[in-house]
């Protein structure tokens, strides 16, 4: 079902200082939108002085603009009372004023979340909020809540409205016959807010809800709470490798290396994918190792395999090992950014016994890697076939040219 077809339908909005956006987001759905999403009921989340104005401006019997919104398109019935207006508490459970303070800010989350969470269990219902008014914290906490407890049936919105009726302290609404209201002064222009146009700005959210405990969608909760198992329920760093192909798989996309600096990532994914310790250059037996795993990319009877151990022939050295950490990790953070390649660097961890050296390894567990195990052949188009190019590809496999280095 889409959101109209509900037959309760719920539009919440946060509002200060300016109730308008409340006329202005009824109209927008109700009137412009098609299929038109009528609410049947309206809720506030306000302070104090908001809900004051919101009583004198939109409810009053004879002048609220909400009930003028309604006559003048024929709008049916819609639940908008007092019982409806939620004023944010504080700690000490009184109404508040204004957001001034860190503690206010705190039960003013908790106050919002715990509003959607109650506006969310009626599954018979679609929940539309608008961000439109308020503080910017106001509108935050609310558009997060929606992502923490929204359904498919909810969406989110602001109004946008057209000079020089938007914060006009005389527009609700573009009405239907002319009215005149004037620009402040000294300007004093005449304007018909006959003419206003009120566009309603959908927001996209990513709904949470499926991946949250149960417990926390049917019982009390604070913002805090909720948002520590929203992160909870987030999944860990994957990594998998695809040696056939010389590529990474980190954070959804693919990191395509040379095979020399594949076959240090893949050595030191396979020790952290059995729980082995990080390691050293100067370690017994890490050469081999390295040149085993270099040797399956490239065939060891390549030229390029036969140079590695001619290069190697005296050990491997400090110069040999650093600069393939390095353009590895440069390579993550170009494809991935500086944030995004975070879990997936090569990392120092510990130091070696007696030396000035830095042990190095992948941070990831065992549970976040996978490598498959593709035979490995020569003419697969891959990394063994000689194509050493590093290129980026993305989640739709398109492909960017990288620098060889």
């Amino acid at each position: 079902m889409q959101p109209h077809e509900y037959g309760r339908r719920i539009l919440l909005a946060v509002t200060g200082l300016s109730p308008q956006v409340v006329t202005e987001t009824v109209h927008a759905l109700a009137v412009t939108r098609s299929p038109a999403f009528v609410p049947t009921e309206v809720h506030l989340v306000t302070t104090a002085e908001g809900r004051d104005r919101a009583r004198l401006s939109l409810l009053h019997p004879r002048t609220g603009w909400f009930h003028r919104l309604r006559e003048s398109y024929g709008l049916p019935e819609i639940g908008f009372d007092d019982t409806r207006i939620h004023v944010l508490e504080g700690r000490n459970g009184q109404p508040m004023q204004d957001i001034r303070s860190p503690d206010d800010n705190s039960a003013a989350a908790d106050f919002i979340t715990c509003l959607v969470q109650e506006l969310t269990r009626d599954e018979a219902a679609a929940l539309h909020v608008s961000i439109a008014g308020g503080r910017k914290t106001m509108g935050f906490y609310l558009g997060y809540a929606l992502s923490l407890f929204g359904r498919p049936q909810d969406r989110l919105s602001h109004v946008l409205v057209s000079a020089p009726y938007e914060s006009h302290p005389h527009f609700f609404f573009p009405t239907r016959d002319s009215e005149i209201i004037y620009t402040p002064a000294p300007d004093n222009r005449p304007h018909d807010t006959r003419d206003a146009v009120v566009t309603l700005a959908e927001i996209p959210f990513v709904r949470l809800r499926d991946a949250l405990e149960t417990g926390l969608t049917d019982g009390a909760c604070s913002f805090l709470d909720a948002v520590r198992l929203a992160q909870r329920a987030v999944p860990p760093a994957g990594l998998v490798l695809r040696p056939g192909a010389c590529v990474v798989v980190a954070g959804g996309e693919e990191v395509r290396l040379e095979p020399l600096r594949f076959a240090l990532y893949w050595l030191l994914a396979e020790r952290a994918l059995a729980g082995q310790p990080a390691v050293h250059w100067t370690d017994k037996g890490f050469e081999a190792r390295l040149l085993d795993s270099y040797g399956r990319l490239v065939g060891r009877d390549s030229g390029d395999f036969e140079r590695a151990q001619r290069n190697w022939g005296q050990g491997l050295a400090r110069e040999n090992v650093d600069p393939l950490k390095s353009h590895v990790n440069r390579t993550l953070k170009r494809v991935l950014g500086e944030r995004g390649a975070q879990p997936y660097l090569i990392r120092q961890l510990g130091s070696v016994p007696g030396t000035r050296y830095r042990r190095f390894g992948l941070t990831l567990g065992a549970g976040q890697i996978a490598i498959e195990h593709r035979k490995l052949a020569r003419d697969d188009g891959g990394c063994a076939s000689g194509n050493h190019a590093e290129v980026q590809a993305g989640p739709a496999s398109s492909t960017v040219n990288g620098r060889i280095g």
